[in-house]
C-alpha cells in the first residue's frame, strides 16, 4: 500500500509540522487552512507558529514543491484532519471545526482513500461521528475506503524531533484501515508503530493527559498543604522523590495547553457518573490562578490598586503556546481584584488582555512596580538579575510561582521574596 498524495485539513501546531515533515519526505501534500491570513503567510514563505526548527522545515517543504497551501481541501490519496477540538460553554468538546473537515473532504473521497483524524476527540467520535459525514458520499467506511484515528503525542518544543521518534498509536475502524494507517505514517515515523481500533486510540490519549493532570493537581494540593503547615513544598518534593517509586511533578499556577487542561473533560462529558477523581482533579487545577491571588493577598493584603509586572503568559516554559494559559487566567483575576497589571511575555511580545497593559521589554514592567510576578519559567525570566532593577522599584514584592528565582538573590536586592508553595519561609 502506497500514498502519494496527501491533504492535511487544519495547519496549527500539530497540522503544519505533520505536512511539512510529509511533504520532505517525498509526498505531494496539500495542507489547507480556513484562516486566510495563515493561507497567506505561508504562501508567502512565512510561518506563523513559534517552534524550533519550524521555519526551516516549512520553507524547505514550499521550495520542494511538495507543499502547497489552499484553502480548501483537493483530491489526494490520504487525508488528515488535524483541527482544533476546544471547549464550547460547560467544558464541553467543541467538535465543530472536526464536523467541518470531515464534511469538507467528503466531495473529494474516493475508494481506496485513507481517512485519519488526529484532533483530540471524546471516545467513539471516529466511528460515530466521523465515519456517518463521510459516507455521506456513498462510500462505506472500512469496505470502501479506511478510517483511523491516530493521536498526536508530542511535546511543544520539540515536535518536530517527537514526531518522528515517538511511539505512533493508529486505531483503525478494522484491521485494514489501521494497517492503511502504518503504511502512511511509516514515510517518516521511527518510533514503534502500534495498531489497534479506533475508539482504544482516542482513549489512550485522553488518558496519557488525564495522568498527568491527575498527578499536577496532587502537587498543587501538597502545595496548598505546605503553605498551612509552614513546610516547603520543593524541599518536600525533592525528599519524597528520593523513593525509588515516587515521582511527584511540580506545583505551579495551574495546568494550561490545548491537552492537559482539556482532554480530562472529554471524559468528564461522556461519562460523568464514572469521573469523580477526573473531575476533582480538574477543578483543582483549575482553581489554582485563584488560589495564587489568594495567597498573595493573604500575604501583602488586598492587590487593588497595586502596580503588578506578571511576567509570562504561555502555559508551559520556552514555548509561544498561550492557549488555556493558568497565567492568562491569574492576571484577568488580578485585573479584576483592581490590581494596575503589566504583562510581558517574551515570545509575543505584543500579546494583550483587555484592562491590562502590554510592555515589551523588562525595564517598563518592572518600573514603578510594587509586585513582580513570575508566572511562566521561561530560561530568560529565570536569568533575570533583580540587582538591575534595584532603583525602578521600592518596597517591591516578588512572588514566584514556579520556584524559578534564587531566593537570596531577590532578597539581597531589597524585594520581599515570596514563592508558592514554601510555608516554611514565606
Amino acid at each position: 500500500m502506497s500514498y502519494q498524495t496527501l491533504c492535511v485539513l487544519g495547519l496549527g501546531y500539530i497540522g503544519l509540522p505533520t505536512a511539512s515533515t510529509f511533504a520532505t519526505h517525498g509526498l505531494k501534500v496539500i495542507g489547507v487552512d480556513t484562516n486566510p491570513s495563515v493561507v497567506d503567510s505561508l504562501n508567502n514563505g512565512k510561518v506563523h507558529l513559534f517552534e524550533p526548527g519550524l521555519r526551516t522545515l516549512v520553507q524547505a517543504a514550499l521550495r520542494s514543491g511538495n507543499l502547497v497551501v489552499k484553502d480548501q481541501p483537493q483530491p489526494a490519496d490520504a487525508f488528515i484532519i488535524a483541527v482544533p477540538t476546544p471547549f464550547k460553554e460547560g467544558k464541553l468538546a467543541n467538535l465543530d471545526s472536526v464536523t467541518t473537515a470531515a464534511k469538507a473532504i467528503t466531495p473529494h473521497l474516493e475508494k481506496s482513500n485513507l481517512v485519519i483524524l488526529e484532533s483530540t476527540s471524546p471516545p467513539r467520535t471516529t466511528v460515530d461521528i466521523v465515519a456517518p459525514i463521510l459516507e455521506i458520499s456513498g462510500l462505506t467506511a472500512g469496505k470502501d475506503f479506511h478510517l483511523a484515528y491516530s493521536p498526536e503525542r508530542v511535546l511543544p518544543g520539540q515536535i518536530l524531533r517527537e514526531l518522528i521518534e515517538n511511539a505512533r498509536v493508529i486505531g483503525g475502524i478494522n484491521r485494514a484501515s489501521a494497517k492503511a494507517g502504518e503504511a502512511l505514517y511509516s514515510t517518516f515515523v521511527r518510533g514503534e508503530i502500534i495498531l489497534t481500533d479506533a475508539t482504544t486510540a482516542e482513549m489512550v490519549k485522553l488518558m496519557e493527559n488525564t495522568y498527568r493532570d491527575i498527578n499536577i493537581a496532587a502537587a498543587n494540593e501538597f502545595a496548598r498543604l505546605a503553605d498551612r503547615f509552614r513546610v516547603d513544598i520543593w524541599e518536600a518534593i525533592n525528599l519524597a522523590n528520593r523513593h525509588p517509586r515516587v515521582r511527584i511533578l511540580n506545583p505551579g499556577p495551574g495546568v494550561g495547553g490545548h491537552c492537559i487542561s482539556v482532554d480530562p473533560w472529554f471524559f468528564v462529558e461522556a461519562a460523568p457518573d464514572l469521573t469523580n477523581l477526573i473531575h476533582t482533579a480538574r477543578m483543582v487545577n483549575d482553581t489554582q490562578p485563584k488560589y495564587v491571588l489568594d495567597f498573595l493577598e493573604r500575604k501583602i493584603g488586598e492587590v487593588s490598586g497595586k502596580k503588578v509586572a506578571a511576567l509570562g503568559l504561555a502555559y508551559k516554559p520556552d514555548v509561544d503556546d498561550l492557549r488555556e494559559s493558568p497565567a492568562i487566567e491569574t492576571i484577568k483575576l488580578l485585573r479584576d481584584a483592581g490590581a494596575e497589571v503589566r504583562i510581558h511575555e517574551p515570545f509575543d511580545l505584543d500579546y494583550s488582555i483587555e484592562g491590562v497593559e502590554t510592555v515589551r521589554t523588562l525595564e517598563h514592567a518592572f518600573a514603578q512596580a510594587e509586585i513582580i510576578l513570575l508566572l511562566v519559567g521561561h530560561s530568560q525570566l529565570k536569568k533575570i538579575d533583580p540587582n538591575k532593577f534595584t532603583e525602578s522599584t521600592s518596597n517591591c514584592v516578588a512572588l514566584d510561582t514556579v520556584n524559578g528565582w534564587d531566593r537570596d538573590t531577590w532578597e539581597s536586592a531589597g524585594f520581599t521574596y515570596l514563592r508558592l508553595g514554601d510555608g516554611k519561609n514565606n
